[in-house]
């Protein structure tokens, strides 16, 4: 592909030979002459000086470089649009492999892929063009809407209800049973019957070994065009609302609420029966045991405002100078007494 028709692909402005030959996309460092790349962030804009790339996806205000530039609103969006022009995942066409197991009560949308030893229980239904990959297990009574995508040893527990476009991937585990468990008079532990299903919204993807649990009673829900990451817990009961990231290693506890366009960075923890307001952002390694107002950024374990917990950090490293100083101080107030 030419970078002229690249660019207009991308509805973006050129500036640069538009006749450049195009073979792939790769990062600012690794990429060839015949590759382009990206600058989204202002610490790699020294390196779009230095690139070996045939052309750079940047921001309009960009200052002018030797290499050729595209230039567009958001380069990171336009490169993974780019990325699609060159890179095509496997096709799956539709079609039943024999060692799939499925219930005669089952209801398959047209443009189904069921893979090897797949197994589809009862009455459940799938939307149009699902692919279920080999060993996908969907517990009865299921439903999925159009162009569901179900990566290998992913399962679906009985009753949960997934929306068009969701993507599981391997070794995702939605609906099984939340963490329940009430003493009896002995002291011992009984297991509570969870009885409410995973509610999973549209354009939904939830990545590797992921777990959604099952509500006790209600539903779990999951809003549309949310993106859960690898390792991520959400516990019995939690609701989290639309385009909110929880990325790798996030964990709720039962009952959360977590709002839209929220983040939850890597390895934070929600505890049980907070809630978090729209557009929250956890820092790493933050854990919140109280609610938080819509647009806080929190950070630190237990956590805080961001900024007083930049100012705290920074004191913190700087503890070992000031005990030495007050030891100083006590001597001589101590000398002068």
């Amino acid at each position: 592909m030419q970078l002229g028709e690249l660019a207009n692909r991308l509805g973006a402005e050129l500036r640069g030979n538009p006749l450049l030959e195009i073979t792939g996309v790769r990062g600012i460092e690794e990429a060839g002459p015949s590759e382009i790349t990206f600058v989204a962030n202002p610490r790699y804009a020294g390196l779009a000086k230095t690139t070996s790339a045939a052309a750079v996806l940047v921001e309009p205000e960009f200052p002018e470089v030797a290499t050729a530039t595209l230039r567009i609103k958001n380069p990171y969006y336009a490169f993974a649009r780019a990325l699609g022009f060159f890179y095509q995942p496997p096709a799956y066409p539709p079609g039943i492999h024999p060692t799939a197991v499925i219930d005669p009560t089952a209801e398959i949308g047209e443009g189904a892929h069921i893979g090897a030893y797949a197994v589809i229980g009862a009455c459940v239904k799938l939307g149009l063009r699902a692919t279920l990959l080999p060993h996908v297990v969907l517990y009865p009574g299921v439903r999925a809407g159009n162009h569901f995508f179900a990566h290998a040893h992913s399962v679906v527990r009985e009753a949960c209800v997934l929306g068009d476009h969701v993507t599981l991937e391997n070794g995702v585990i939605i609906g099984a049973d939340g963490f329940g468990f009430a003493k009896n008079d002995l002291g011992q532990w009984e297991k509570i019957p969870q009885s409410g299903p995973v509610l999973i919204g549209d354009r939904v993807d939830v990545q590797a070994n992921a777990c959604i649990d099952r509500a006790t009673v209600g539903a779990t829900e999951i809003g549309a065009g949310t993106k859960v990451d690898n390792l991520v817990q959400v516990g019995h009961g939690s609701r989290v609302g639309e385009d909110t990231m929880l990325c790798a290693q996030a964990g709720l506890a039962g009952s959360s609420i977590v709002g839209s366009r929220a983040i939850l960075a890597g390895q934070t923890g929600v505890a049980g029966h907070c809630e978090l307001g729209d557009g929250v952002i956890l820092t790493a390694q933050s854990g919140v045991s109280h609610s938080v107002p819509a647009g806080k950024m929190i950070s630190g374990s237990p956590a805080f405002d961001n900024r007083l917990w930049l100012r705290a950090v920074t004191v913190f490293q700087r503890l070992p100078e000031l005990l030495k100083r007050l030891d100083r101080l006590e001597k001589k107030l101590g000398e002068k007494a």
